[in-house]
């Protein structure tokens, strides 16, 4: 059988099509290949340049953040009452410690540390990021840093941090008026972040907490530099590449007159009390003192609870600055103003006079609003009613006028509302009306209600602050000031004043009804307390009380408990032509103004006046 080969024919043609098709499409796949390849390298070398360069300095260069220097704070005449002194603080970063527990027992063997440094390093630790450091003792002394240096190699992740701190030279002396500063919790984180301010202070640890320091933050408190290190894999500094100064904080001048505050203090003696000074040609706050104080150092580095507890458990309240958020009853401080109302309502005038029988009654009621001399003072005129502290002038004025008039009056003189003064612990005091009494205690308004008021008692209350304000606006006869503890900015060898804030005037419809008051007051002073003083000065005493006496009763302070005694007040300003300050005095608890509270402002007046006429002698 013959066997046929199968013959295959190929098209040379189409084989080199398909080949040509395939070669393109190879062709194309690598130029797109290429093509995504030079287009990523584009984009890694041109486009992002910056940005991984960025990256990978930020393996390499680390910024380290630099405190700024706070600003200073000095009084009027310079002297210096806050300033930063180096410290040193013993911390640790926990992640890096070796056995914590083991470490801070063999540490406590060259170290002191006290069962409160203890308590509060741990409390703190279980809420604190460990790669950060924490510190463990604050304020070494020189000695413990030169012991722990030595011994550092037998503690990884300890260090000593130096450092510049705030400090307060005069202690309790000026707290409620400075304030302090204190480390930034997350309270405090929260308030920068929302203000857009943390950035500032990434290298500090303390913030202002009360007072100057608080109020006038954004300007002691300075901008932080930085500095660039080039840091191995280790995260260790090999160099410092660049350095930023940090702007130091502003220094700033107060009104304040440290010679005068420390006198007031003095005199204050511990009691309860409040001593306010005014300088009524601007407004400049000369004094503000409230007693007891405590020192505010113990807040810069971290108070202890301990401590803290019984600062908050005192009775005295050494916490509450008396001198803008006490609150009391002004009695008899009053009168001049109330006077000013009478005259201006043609209620009385210059010449009109009461009979006082020791007490004075509502027409129609049997009820007695006794006279704090009981057997009265006679036919009474309105200079004697100042003089004398005639409360049934000032009752029956007070029924004359009514809660609406006197609320209207009186509001302009500060009361019942906050002066302004640059810190931020301040009351507003309570300057009350009908309308407030019936939002307070859904009551409505009584008469019985306005003639309490008409000798500063019932629902009065204000502050001293509030009391020396109103008492310098009198002085001024009707010219105000914003109360401020700002007097200027220094910047190296320049002294910047502040510009001064005068408000609207108060413009009565007689004029002479200022010189009226002010010359009672004037003639109050030459009766009693002034007698023999070298200057000329005007005042007014008040006796508030805590507590109402039945109607019958006699108060008798030896039978009271002593916080229910009544306080004593009293305002005054010297020289009386050309007024140069202006005092509030509260003591509390202390019985009669003028016998109580007198002598401190007569004390006061001298120093500051006897002192300034010496120098310009």
């Amino acid at each position: 059988m013959s066997l046929r080969k199968r013959i295959t024919m190929h098209d040379h043609a189409a084989e080199a099509s398909l080949f040509k098709r395939r070669a393109l499409f190879t062709f194309v796949c690598v130029i797109a290949l290429l093509s995504l390849l030079f287009a990523n390298l584009y984009h890694l070398q041109i486009s992002s340049y910056k940005d991984y360069t960025t990256r990978s300095n930020d393996n390499r260069i680390r910024v380290v953040p630099v405190a700024p220097s706070r600003g200073l704070i000095y009084d009027r005449h310079g002297q210096l009452l806050a300033e930063n002194r180096p410290f040193y603080t013993l911390e640790v970063i926990p992640e890096k410690a070796t056995n914590l527990d083991q470490s801070l027992i063999e540490l406590s063997s060259l170290i002191a540390l006290s069962e409160d440094e203890h308590e509060d390093f741990f409390k703190t630790l279980k809420y604190h990021r460990r790669f950060k450091p924490l510190a463990l003792k604050n304020r070494l002394t020189e000695e413990e840093v030169a012991i722990f240096s030595v011994n550092q190699h037998k503690f990884p992740g300890f260090y000593v941090d130096a450092g510049l701190k705030r400090y307060y030279p005069y202690a309790d002396l000026l707290t409620h008026a400075l304030g302090y500063v204190g480390k930034i919790n997350p309270r405090d984180r929260e308030m920068l972040e929302r203000n857009d301010q943390w950035q500032h202070y990434a290298a500090t640890r303390d913030i202002g907490k009360q007072g100057v320091e608080k109020f006038y933050e954004s300007l002691l408190h300075g901008k932080p530099g930085h500095l660039e290190e080039e840091v191995n894999n280790r995260g260790r500094a090999i160099r410092t590449l660049a350095t930023t100064a940090p702007e130091p904080g502003k220094d700033i001048v107060l009104t304040l007159d440290l010679d005068l505050q420390r006198k007031a203090v003095e005199l204050l003696a511990g009691r309860r009390g409040s001593v306010v000074a005014i300088d009524p040609r601007d407004g400049g706050i000369l004094a503000l003192v409230s007693s007891p104080s405590y020192d505010p150092n113990a807040f810069v580095h971290g108070i202890s609870s301990k401590a803290y507890s019984q600062l908050l458990n005192d009775k005295s309240r050494p916490l509450i600055n008396r001198a803008t958020q006490g609150q009391y009853a002004p009695a008899s401080t009053i009168k001049p103003m109330m006077a000013l109302l009478g005259l201006e309502e043609n209620v009385i005038n210059e010449k009109t006079r009461i009979w006082d029988p020791g007490f004075w009654q509502i027409p129609g009621v049997e009820h007695k609003y006794r006279d704090w001399k009981r057997w009265g003072h006679g036919w009474v005129d309105v200079y004697h009613s100042i003089i004398d502290s005639c409360d049934t002038f000032f009752y029956d004025m007070a029924y004359k006028v009514g809660i609406d008039k006197i609320s209207n009056f009186m509001e302009p003189f500060g009361f019942g509302t906050t002066t302004g003064i640059d810190i931020y612990e301040e009351a507003e005091g309570n300057m009350p009306s009908k309308d407030w009494k019936r939002l307070k205690y859904n009551q409505p308004w009584y008469i019985g209600d306005t003639i309490s008021i008409g000798i500063g008692q019932g629902y009065w209350t204000t502050t001293p602050l509030q009391l020396a304000n109103a008492t310098a606006i009198v002085a001024n006869k009707g010219t105000r000031y914003n109360p401020h503890l700002l007097k200027a900015l220094k910047d190296e060898n320049i002294t910047l004043d502040t510009p001064i804030e005068e408000l609207p005037p108060i413009v009565l419809k007689n004029s002479k009804h200022w010189d009226i008051v002010n010359e009672a007051m004037r003639q109050t002073a030459n009766k009693s307390r002034f007698t023999d003083a070298k200057y000329s000065a005007a005042m007014k005493t008040g006796t508030a009380q805590v507590f109402t006496v039945a109607q019958d009763a006699e108060y008798d302070k030896d039978s009271l408990d002593e916080r229910l005694r009544d306080n004593a007040l009293i305002v005054a300003y010297a020289p009386y032509e050309n007024p140069r300050i202006v005092l509030a005095v509260v003591l509390e608890n202390a019985g009669f103004g003028g016998a109580n509270a007198g002598p401190v402002a007569r004390a006061l007046l001298d120093e500051y006046i006897l002192r300034d006429d010496w120098k310009s002698q």
